[in-house]
């Protein structure tokens, strides 16, 4: 009995104890990004029930709750280095259904019945043009060929800043009196207008990868705080600004993509006559040198 106690001592000295295995699986955090893209679909499918009983106020509001969501899931996956190749797809999807399909019927309800079929035609060009755009969008998600001055750029207007575009006449309806600015003939061409910008390759600003000057983050905060209030107190005249203003910067934004494309080929161009001038002056050194 002792020396079956002895080996048992040394065998439980000698061999280690074996670790528990840690249970695999995805840990709460890095769920959050994805839990984000849902509850972004699940507001745009909010809006398309609001508009189906004419609360267009609510179905707006769901529509920029889908874009503040949409627009803090990609942020935090890259933050929390979560990012997924699921993520990507639900993302888009989500994308598609809140910023293409629920503009359309919120539109088409509002002011597109009265135009018939030709109505419904023009207001499926939304979803139809969000979904080419977000696949090229998909596609081109980490090329490595871009020129370093592409980066701050989109190629054509981003779903959800359509999606607020395409919504503006609604929006300026809620202050404004009038039954022209439900007119079918203009929500039509603005439709057809914005769907066009958003499979088209007009360069606009991004603000994701956008860095503020030292010197000016105080005016950058003084500027939030005073949106905020204005936000508050006057909404829907303040998002329909914001939306122009939007509107106003995309020929800003070519006329400095085209200037920094410019710049960069004649960097370009002089680059091979730099070499051959430095190759030069090397040669000539070279038979100098005793």
């Amino acid at each position: 009995m002792v020396g079956e106690r002895a080996g048992r001592r040394g065998r439980r000295r000698g061999v280690p104890r074996r670790r528990l295995e840690r249970l695999k699986g995805i840990s709460v955090a890095n769920l959050i990004p994805n839990m984000l893209t849902v509850m972004a679909l699940c507001a745009g499918l909010t809006a398309i029930r609001f508009s189906l009983v004419d609360r267009y106020h609510e179905a707006v509001l769901f529509v920029l709750l889908a874009a503040l969501f949409d627009g803090l899931d990609g942020r935090l996956a890259r933050l929390l280095k979560s990012t997924s190749k699921l993520g990507a797809e639900l993302d888009s999807l989500a994308d598609l259904v809140s910023f293409g399909v629920a503009p359309a019927l919120i539109l088409y309800h509002w002011a597109m019945q009265d135009a018939g079929q030709i109505g419904w035609l023009v207001m499926l060009l939304v979803p139809v043009c969000a979904a080419l755009r977000l696949a090229r969008f998909n596609v081109m998600m980490g090329a490595s060929d871009l020129p370093p001055y592409a980066y701050n750029y989109f190629v054509g207007v981003p779903a959800p800043a359509a999606a607020g575009i395409v919504l503006l006449p609604l929006m300026a309806s809620f202050d404004l009196d009038g039954e022209w600015i439900s007119s079918p003939w203009l929500i039509g061409f603005w439709a057809l207008m914005v769907s066009g910008l958003m499979v088209s390759t007009v360069p606009t600003f991004s603000l994701k990868r956008m860095r503020v000057p030292q010197k000016s983050v105080f005016f950058v905060l003084i500027g939030m705080a005073i949106l905020v209030t204005l936000l508050l107190t006057r909404t829907w005249s303040t998002l329909t600004a914001v939306g122009l203003l939007y509107l106003c910067s995309i020929p800003v934004s070519v006329w400095r993509y085209n200037l920094l494309k410019a710049e960069a080929e004649r960097l370009q161009a002089e680059q091979p006559a730099a070499d051959a001038a430095s190759g030069e002056a090397a040669g000539g050194e070279a038979q100098g040198t005793p």
